[in-house]
């Protein structure tokens, strides 16, 4: 791990969700969706967690925690981690064409990269990023019993060029967490808005879509939200997002 300005990067090329409504129907347009790449085997992180879970706070932004697990070989492994964010983290240096990975890392709305602990310039990057078609596409889901509805508007720029994949997050709110070895030894950290499964709804051509799927789908212990967004392209090759919500579900 190398240390620069703030930052752990990794030197090597390494490398998410729709809104629910706990009940009744909800209709959301975010200006922003911010995805903090994370470890708790990095020193950097703290400022930048804490970060996200004020972030969590303001209804106009969607706020997730990534963990990736490419920092578990320095002494800790990471309890919340999961391949699959490396490897998204991954997938979005890749179509940006650099190799920026690294911990604390934001993407915000699929496009643009920041130090995660820097909120000055996180916020630069919700304002800069909420261009064109850019969260622009209003998602609304529901829970009918033990399903789960979801709805996605069709788009109002050319719809029969827009191609992306529809996501659903389940998400636990708060984790706190007790750090036994590595760089963060002996610090209790709480990680928010942590992303705890993954699942694709379906593809959306830019057309007016719904979903109906079952909720044991997205519930397992901890898990207390929801998140669903439309992304264009696909999860390998991830970009800009175009519209999500969140939702409680406690």
């Amino acid at each position: 791990m190398k240390s620069f300005g703030g930052i752990s990067q990794w030197t090597g090329a390494l490398g998410v969700c729709a809104a629910i409504a706990a009940s009744g129907s909800a209709l959301a347009q975010p200006r922003a969706v911010v995805e903090l790449f994370t470890s708790q085997g990095c020193s950097s992180c703290p400022p930048a967690d804490k970060i996200i879970g004020d972030l969590a706070k303001d209804p106009s932004v969607i706020a997730l925690s990534m963990p990736i697990d490419y920092w578990d070989y320095l002494g800790w492994k990471d309890t919340l981690a999961d391949s699959r964010f490396s490897a998204r983290q991954k997938a979005y240096s890749q179509m940006r064409g650099d190799r920026d990975v690294y911990t604390p890392q934001v993407v915000v709305n699929g496009a643009t990269q920041v130090i995660g602990s820097d909120v000055d310039r996180i916020q630069g990057a919700i304002s800069e990023t909420k261009k064109g078609t850019v969260m622009t596409v209003p998602v609304s889901m529901s829970i009918s019993g033990k399903h789960v509805n979801v709805s996605v508007a069709a788009s109002t720029n050319a719809p029969d060029t827009a191609h992306g994949e529809v996501w659903i997050c389940s998400v636990s709110k708060a984790v706190p967490i007790t750090v036994g070895r590595g760089e963060n030894r002996g610090k209790q950290l709480t990680y928010y808005n942590v992303v705890r499964n993954w699942l694709k709804v379906g593809d959306w051509t830019g057309n007016a879509a719904n979903w109906t799927l079952p909720l044991e789908n997205i519930s397992r212990d901890g898990v207390d939200a929801a998140v669903v967004y439309v992304q264009d392209g696909t999860r390998d090759k991830p970009g800009a997002m175009r519209g999500a919500a969140y939702t409680s579900l406690q």
